[in-house]
């Protein structure tokens, strides 16, 4: 079942019409969030993200649209599915109404809400291969709508073509001034030396809920150093670690970049830590 506007279908309803602006313009933005037991995680972040980039695209933010509101039609759908007791991924997308060519007939919005099933409740670090290569067919803007995790997202799907295609795990993206951004699936940390580097916003990476996460927890971690600052190509077969993160794996280690191999001990002691946090936000 999905909730699309407070009501429930069957997944294979026909509720988007030819006129679906997300369809047709990439008119709409996303939250991937993980549900554990009765919690959505990081439920707040997620929920403020979500508001400050609608204003940012000029959405008509419905009234009903409180924190207590939107979490309460995720655990109806949820609970409609089964799920309620379980460890799940959901998406809640909101897009444009339709109407329009490229000025919207309107400024208001829908919503829909899409759950599946998580094997874990915590997250775990894959000890598996995971070897990654530059993606510069396309480069990431350096602006502000590239930290926005919008429905416009087709340089990911390309990259991730390429990386099928050439049997890699992820790509890594690039900037317009060739400055390594993320990934397709998450923002990414150098570690070297005992500094952690993530590139700034300013670079056009997503405003991940997990990157802020291990950045609170690495600044607050003795015998580590946070630097949010730019990653040049040639710095990644220096690093002694790479690993992406997100709000449905935690953290990801890259294993292998070109001939280069990495440890993941700082990854290991990170997502202790990081499913710590998760826990706290369970209880308040």
């Amino acid at each position: 079942m999905v909730n699309f506007n407070g009501a429930l279908f069957t997944e294979d309803s026909n509720l988007l019409t030819s006129n679906n602006r997300g369809l047709k313009y990439g008119d709409g933005l996303f939250e991937t969030v993980r549900y554990v037991n009765g919690t959505v995680f990081f439920w707040e972040d997620h929920y403020f993200r979500l508001m400050a980039s609608m204003r940012i695209l000029r959405m008509e933010i419905p009234m009903e649209f409180t924190l207590e509101f939107l979490e309460e039609q995720i655990k109806k759908t949820l609970a409609a599915n089964q799920l309620g007791e379980a460890s799940a991924r959901i998406r809640l997308t909101v897009f444009r109404n339709d109407g329009g060519l490229y000025t919207p007939a309107t400024n208001n919005v829908s919503y829909l809400i899409e759950t599946s099933t998580l094997e874990s409740p915590f997250y775990v670090l894959d000890d598996g291969d995971y070897g990654v290569e530059l993606f510069k067919d396309f480069y990431v803007n350096k602006d502000m709508l590239s930290n926005l995790k919008t429905s416009n997202k087709v340089l990911h799907v390309v990259a991730s073509v390429f990386a099928k295609e050439n049997e890699y795990a992820n790509c890594l993206l690039v900037n317009t001034d060739k400055q390594v951004v993320e990934s397709i699936n998450g923002n990414l940390f150098l570690v070297k030396d005992g500094v952690i580097k993530t590139p700034p916003l300013s670079d056009g990476c997503l405003d991940g809920i997990i990157r802020k996460k291990l950045m609170e927890i690495i600044s607050a971690t003795e015998g580590l150093e946070l630097q949010e600052a730019s990653i040049s190509p040639f710095e990644l077969q220096k690093a002694d670690e790479l690993f992406i993160t997100n709000t449905i794996t935690g953290i990801q280690s890259i294993t292998k970049y070109r001939k280069k191999a990495f440890v993941n001990s700082v990854a290991k002691s990170l997502v202790g830590k990081l499913n710590a946090k998760a826990r706290i936000s369970q209880t308040s």
